[in-house]
């Protein structure tokens, strides 16, 4: 993961800080609480409460640890220098989905921020892939493990 970088947008940048500032200062505290009230109950061979406690801790450990290599090799996508004749990371898109026939809205965001039930898709997905570049008017084939999907380009917008 060295090297690769983390396309973020601003909002995304600013949600992870704010995360990760919650489990250094919030949480780490709480669940060192939560073992030292466990340890006094005394016998830890068979205390549930302390082997929940150290795992609660080892998760935040991790996740802490995840956040800062992905803020390490942030790049920050600056929105409103975003170029909006062609999609690109940071814009969000109006497509006409064909075999729907309907009209849907995605966010194209980095990786660490996807997140389709908000609407966001990852630039490394197969349909992000497939828009990254595409200007309004075009008609965008994705190759997907239920077959081929076809989308038009309707409308190329700053995120709001």
């Amino acid at each position: 993961m060295e090297g690769k970088k983390n396309l973020l947008t601003y909002a995304g940048l600013k949600n992870l800080e704010e995360e990760l500032h919650d489990l250094k200062v919030v949480k780490r505290k709480e669940v060192a609480q939560k073992i030292k009230e466990a340890r006094e109950q005394g016998d830890l061979s068979e205390n549930a409460e302390y082997d929940a406690a150290k795992d609660e801790q080892r998760d935040i450990e991790a996740r802490i640890e995840e956040i800062e290599k992905i803020l390490k090799n942030a790049e920050v996508v600056v929105e409103d220098e975003v170029d909006l004749d062609k999609i690109s990371v940071g814009c969000k898109v109006k497509l006409y989905d064909y075999e729907y026939e309907e009209e849907i809205e995605f966010k194209i965001v980095g990786s660490t921020e996807a997140n389709s039930l908000q609407g966001k898709i990852s630039n490394e997905s197969p349909v992000g892939k497939a828009l990254i570049g595409a200007k309004v008017d075009d008609v965008v084939k994705v190759e997907m493990p239920a077959g081929m999907v076809e989308y038009k380009v309707l409308e190329i917008q700053r995120n709001v």
